[in-house]
């Protein structure tokens, strides 16, 4: 399952853990306008089949993204992820370096350093009542999870976009505890194309965090907005202006 919109470039955007496209709907329209989205439903997410993923860790999900842009005949693309979508867009574009031009986290997992899961609660922010639970749920879930001292714990699921934890797998090489400094200092190494995106209002990833993550990047440049860490989900209008004004100002080659 695939959410293709829009004409241009190619864009393939990964959702946050246990969301599926359905939830970022309004914010792929408003990115649609200037760009041609593609937004796979990532397998063992929630309301997707997981059989393709028997263990879904992150190497698992990149590898399985590698195998879309070969079915869709897509590449070289730009790579938008979002929350612990972004620390998979980081391992998919070190593993597939042919594959990825340009790299986009928003609101990113993956630095050292881990939020504190327990007390944060994400402001719901506006929106239908259900679609602000969800993106407040889902993004909860996706720390719980990737959290290495915090037990996975069952949650009642809102609609069909926000998975239970006991359906989520292993995510080995975060959970560690590591992050991704390797993947990161390589893609640096190489110097891909990387924007950082990130809200002030983000209860549970921190300007430190980010400011970790672009330190391995090398100083790409980082894009601040309002609102939380489900923004782009509870303010897709800022979403796909933010990212038009990312796209036109990051380049689409490496500098030589």
């Amino acid at each position: 399952m695939c959410a293709v919109l829009g004409r241009g470039s190619p864009v393939v955007f990964v959702p946050g853990w246990g969301l599926t496209p359905w939830i970022y709907r309004h914010a792929l329209a408003r990115l649609a306008r200037s760009c041609r989205v593609y937004a796979p439903a990532i397998p063992g997410f929630s309301g997707v089949p997981d059989r393709p993923l028997d263990e879904r860790t992150v190497a698992d999900c990149a590898a399985w993204l590698g195998r879309f842009l070969d079915a869709a005949g897509l590449g070289p693309v730009t790579l938008v992820g979002h929350s612990f979508g972004g620390a998979l867009a980081v391992r998919a574009a070190d593993d597939l370096p042919d594959r990825i031009a340009r790299l986009v986290l928003v609101n990113p997992v993956g630095a050292e350093g881990w939020p504190d899961v327990e007390s944060a609660v994400p402001p719901l922010g506006d929106g239908p009542l259900w679609e602000r639970g969800a993106a407040a749920l889902g993004d909860a879930l996706a720390l719980r999870m990737l959290a290495p001292t915090t037990p996975p714990r069952r949650t009642a699921t809102i609609g069909h976009d926000v998975g239970a934890p006991g359906r989520v797998g292993r995510t080995d090489l975060i959970a560690a505890g590591g992050g991704l400094t390797g993947e990161l200092n390589r893609l640096a190494q190489r110097r891909l194309p990387v924007a950082l995106m990130w809200s002030r209002g983000d209860r549970l990833i921190s300007r430190a965090s980010v400011e970790s993550l672009r330190a391995c990047l090398g100083g790409p440049p980082v894009f601040t907005v309002a609102g939380g860490h489900g923004w782009p989900i509870t303010d897709p209008e800022c979403f796909g202006h933010t990212m038009r004004t990312v796209l036109d100002r990051i380049p689409t080659e490496v500098a030589s």
